[in-house]
C-alpha cells in the first residue's frame, strides 16, 4: 500500500484552543511550564488532521522531520492540547517526558524500555504500550528499529532480544502552525525560516511574555561603559556620610592625585634547599642523549649498516603486503637479525610469507620482534633439552659428513655384520636357508673386490 493510501481518519470532534498564559501543570504535566499563546489547530474535517498509520510510521516513509528532545517536547505538549488524538492527554506527556530525559542530545534517538518506562512512571506496561502508540499515530515517533525475539548475544553470553529503537520526530501540522518554512522532506527535514505569520505569532508571544513578567524581575536598560565589553553595570547613587568631627584631619592636605607607588618585585634567589650554592647558581645546558645502536657482537652499528639495512627493507615491505603499514625505519630495526646475519630480500621476503597470515597486525614491526622472540625461545628450550639427554650433534651427524665411497663401505659392513648374525641365530634354532647361496659371503666377496675397495 503506498503512502497515499494510507487511511485518514478524520476526527469528528472540535478542536481546542489554548490561550491562557497561566501556569497549569495539571494540564501539561510538566512544573512550571507556561501556556502560551498557541497558535490555532486545523480544524476539522481539514486533510492535514489525520492520524499516522502504516508504514508512515517508519524512519524511511515518514513525513515529520526529527527533532533534539526539548523541540520535541514543545511540539509534543501543542499536538495533545490541540486534541488531534483522541487517547491523547497528560498521561501521554508523561510517558513522553520519560522517553525525552532517554533521548540521545543532539538526534533524538531512544531505546523503548518497556518495562523500565513503566517502572519509572508509576503506570502499567499496557498503558505505556497504548501512548507510545498514541505518539506514533500523532507523527511524533517514528520506529528505527523494530524489536524482536532474535538473540543478538555472542555465544556464551545470556539470551538479549532485538531492542526496539525510536526517533523522535516532528509532524508537518505542527510546522504549518507555528509558520516554518521547512527544506528537505521527511525525516531529514530542517527549519530554514519563518512565514510573516510565524513571525508574528513570535512578536506576539514576547509581548506575552514581556507584559506578564513580574514587575520586579524587569531589567532597566542601562548604557553600558565604553570600557571592557562585558563588565558589570554598577549604578550611581548619592553618598550621604556623616561629617568627620576630627579637628586635627582638617590641616592634612589630600592624597596627590598622581600613582600609587608601586613597590618593586622582590628576587628570590633560586635553587633548591639541600643544593650548594654553586649548583644551584651553574646552569648547563642539558646534553641532548642519543640512542646508540649496537650490533651482536658488541660493535657500535654504523651509519652505513643501517643504510644497507633500509636498503634491503624497501626491497622486502612492497612485496609483502601486512608490513607495507609499518614505518620503513621500525621494520628496519625488527629485521636486523636477519639483515646481520647476511640475509638479502629475496630470503626476507620468502621467510615472512611462510608464516600464513591471514590478518593484518596493528603494528607489523611489533609482532615480526615477537615473533622472532618466540623463535628463539624455541631453539634456546631445544638445545637445553638435547643437552640434558646427551645427544651430540658431532657424533650424530659425522656419518652424514663422510663421503660417498667411504659411506657406502659402512653401510656394506654394517648389513654383512647384520646378515652374519641373523645366519647364526638360524643355525642355532635348526633353520635352514631355503637357498645355497650365503648372503654374507656375497656380501664380503663384494666388499673385498674392487668395487667396494676404498679408492
Amino acid at each position: 500500500m503506498s503512502a497515499g493510501a494510507a487511511p485518514a481518519a478524520v476526527l469528528d470532534h472540535p478542536l481546542r484552543e489554548f490561550v491562557d498564559n497561566s501556569v497549569d501543570e495539571s494540564r501539561s504535566r510538566f512544573p512550571g511550564q507556561r501556556n502560551e499563546a498557541l497558535p490555532k489547530a486545523p480544524k476539522a474535517g481539514s486533510p492535514d488532521v489525520r492520524r499516522v498509520l502504516g508504514r508512515e510510521q517508519d524512519i524511511v516513509w515518514t513525513r515529520s522531520r526529527r527533532a533534539e528532545p526539548r523541540a520535541w517536547l514543545r511540539a509534543v505538549v501543542w499536538l495533545v492540547a490541540a486534541g488531534l488524538h483522541n487517547g491523547a492527554g497528560p498521561t501521554t506527556l508523561v510517558v513522553a517526558r520519560d522517553l525525552a530525559a532517554r533521548m540521545d542530545y543532539r538526534r533524538g534517538i531512544v531505546v523503548y524500555d518497556l518495562k523500565g518506562a513503566a517502572r519509572r512512571t508509576d503506570m502499567s506496561e499496557a498503558t505505556v504500550k497504548r501512548h507510545v502508540k498514541v505518539l506514533r499515530e500523532l507523527g511524533a515517533l517514528v520506529w528505527l528499529v523494530h524489536g524482536s525475539k532474535r538473540n543478538i548475544a555472542l555465544p556464551g553470553e545470556p539470551y538479549m532480544a532485538t531492542a526496539t529503537i525510536y526517533g523522535a520526530v516532528i509532524p508537518a501540522v505542527f510546522d504549518e502552525a507555528m509558520g516554518h518554512r521547512l527544506t528537505g522532506s521527511g525525516y531529514e527535514g530542517r527549519v530554514c525560516g519563518v512565514t510573516e505569520a510565524g513571525r508574528e505569532r513570535a512578536v506576539a508571544q514576547a509581548t506575552v511574555r514581556s507584559e506578564a513578567r513580574p514587575q520586579g524581575r524587569r531589567r532597566t536598560e542601562q548604557k553600558r561603559p565604553s570600557g571592557r565589553r562585558g563588565a558589570r553595570v554598577r549604578t550611581v547613587r548619592p553618598v550621604d556620610n556623616p561629617a568627620v568631627d576630627n579637628r586635627s584631619s582638617q590641616a592634612r592636605e589630600p592624597h596627590s592625585p598622581g600613582r600609587y607607588h608601586r613597590s618593586p618585585a622582590v628576587q628570590v634567589e633560586s635553587g633548591c634547599k639541600d643544593t650548594s650554592r654553586e649548583r644551584a647558581t651553574c646552569r648547563t645546558a642539558p646534553r641532548p642523549s642519543f640512542k646508540i645502536s649496537y650490533n651482536p657482537d658488541g660493535s657500535r652499528r654504523t651509519a652505513g649498516q643501517t643504510q644497507r639495512g633500509i636498503g634491503i627493507i624497501q626491497q622486502v615491505r612492497p612485496r609483502v603486503t601486512w608490513t607495507q603499514r609499518a614505518d620503513l625505519r621500525e621494520l628496519e630495526v625488527a629485521l636486523r637479525p636477519r639483515t646481520n646475519a647476511g640475509w638479502d630480500s629475496q630470503m626476507i621476503t620468502e621467510e615472512l610469507h611462510s608464516w600464513h597470515l591471514s590478518w593484518q597486525p596493528a603494528n607489523p614491526a611489533a609482532y615480526i620482534c615477537s615473533r622472532f622472540a618466540r623463535q628463539a625461545t624455541a631453539e634456546h628450550q631445544m638445545a637445553a633439552a638435547e643437552v640434558a639427554e646427551g645427544w651430540d650433534e658431532q657424533a650424530a651427524s659425522g656419518p652424514l659428513a663422510a663421503s660417498s665411497p667411504d659411506l657406502v663401505r659402512n653401510v656394506m659392513h654394517g648389513l654383512a655384520e647384520g646378515l652374519a648374525t641373523h645366519s647364526a641365530r638360524q643355525a642355532e634354532l635348526g633353520l635352514d636357508d631355503l637357498t645355497d647361496h650365503s648372503a654374507a659371503a656375497t656380501m664380503a666377496a663384494f666388499l673385498n673386490s674392487g668395487t667396494g675397495a676404498p679408492a
